[in-house]
């Protein structure tokens, strides 16, 4: 005889008697030790190859146990494997190998060779989004909105932050213009580096971040995008500088350059010259700069009794270092190959930046450029 209750029990494991007793038994996947025991050692060989530490679920001691941040070491880009500096916040999925896979075209990242192989078989672009604003034999330079190009924007400036100790911004990319740097070639434009900058800046400055990549270094790049960021600020008639701070690598070339310009100026210089009106509206640079790279080689005098100050200038000084940098041979920017306007932003653009309500307007139909304000 079976009671009601075991009938019961019966009825429900066994989905109403559609399953048989032996296929309604669940204890077949329940593991024992024997799976216990693989489990661990698949465990252990899996730690080896990871920087991810399991925890052990035996041991209740374990439970504030947390997992460390895994670092990619290496990126695949283009034809180079590229030790990484940094960590960069990519997604967890992305972390948990040595190798991260990126196009240089897209900067689509990816976390395997096959899915790198197979991108880069359907990938169409072959040079960065944006507008080409300069070109001089194989080089490039693409303006890139941050706006209308989020997606390419944000995966830049993650993988700018493995080679960039100060960098914070990850995903705000909208207040920010892109100046993409390439090699061309028969195959594409390859990315060589990039600055950015913001659109409106309050305190005039004309880079926010700045990056060579490290298989373009020590050929003069660097250089040439800081001069490119300056050629831009005197199309704009203003004087700029880099927004601080600036890395151990970013203020060696900074320093590096200011030094090259302000030796040229002075150069050429034969008369009476003010750091503000010569120096700083010929290059460009501000005259806070200019003090600073003064100052750093002992060029600027004051003098106590008339509380004036005076540049201290060796002709032979500065010809011997212009000498050694021309000797570099690095290529140097050609102003008359720059096809570009400032950015302009409308008015509801700028309120939105500014997060100030915009300023409500009627649009002619006949005449589109003349907005009519609502008090």
């Amino acid at each position: 005889m079976i009671n009601s209750s075991e009938f019961d029990e019966v009825y429900y494991k066994t989905f109403g008697h559609k399953l048989s007793l032996a296929e309604a038994d669940n204890q077949r996947g329940t593991p024992n030790d024997q799976d216990k025991e693989c489990f661990e050692k698949a465990r252990s060989k899996a730690e080896k190859k990871t920087t991810v530490k399991f925890p052990n679920n035996n041991n209740s001691n374990n439970n504030n146990e947390t997992a460390e941040i895994p670092k990619i070491t290496k990126i695949s880009f283009g034809n180079y494997i590229i030790d990484t500096w940094y960590i960069a916040p990519y997604p967890e999925e992305y972390s948990q190998n040595d190798v991260l896979y990126i196009c240089e075209y897209c900067m689509k990242y990816m976390k395997s060779s096959f899915i790198a192989k197979r991108h880069q078989k359907k990938c169409t672009a072959k040079h960065p989004p944006g507008d080409e604003i300069y070109r001089d034999d194989n080089i490039s330079i693409f303006e890139v909105d941050g706006r209308k190009n989020k997606m390419y924007c944000q995966n830049l400036c993650l993988m700018a932050k493995m080679f960039l100790d100060h960098k914070t911004l990850y995903y705000d990319v909208e207040p920010f213009l892109f100046y993409i740097m390439t090699e061309a070639d028969e195959r594409g434009y390859h990315f060589v580096g990039y600055f950015s900058k913001e659109k409106r800046s309050a305190m005039n400055y004309n880079v926010s971040c700045i990056l060579t990549m490290p298989i373009y270094q020590r050929k003069g790049y660097g250089q040439f995008l800081i001069d490119f960021s300056y050629l831009l600020s005197k199309k704009e008639n203003k004087a700029g500088t880099p927004e601080r701070p600036l890395s151990d690598l970013g203020l060696l070339s900074y320093r590096s350059y200011w030094k090259t310009t302000v030796f040229k100026e002075l150069k050429q210089q034969k008369g009476p010259i003010s750091i503000e009106v010569e120096i700083s509206n010929h290059t460009g640079l501000t005259p806070d700069d200019i003090i600073s790279t003064l100052e750093t080689n002992q060029m600027l005098n004051h003098e106590a009794s008339t509380n004036t100050y005076s540049i201290l200038i060796d002709p032979q000084i500065i010809e011997n270092h212009l000498t050694r940098v021309d000797e570099k041979n690095y290529i140097q920017v050609n102003s008359t190959k720059l096809t570009w306007t400032p950015f302009v932003l409308s008015q509801d653009r700028l309120a939105h930046l500014l997060g100030e309500n915009p300023k409500l307007t009627i649009k002619n139909v006949d005449d589109e450029s003349m907005d009519i304000d609502i008090d």
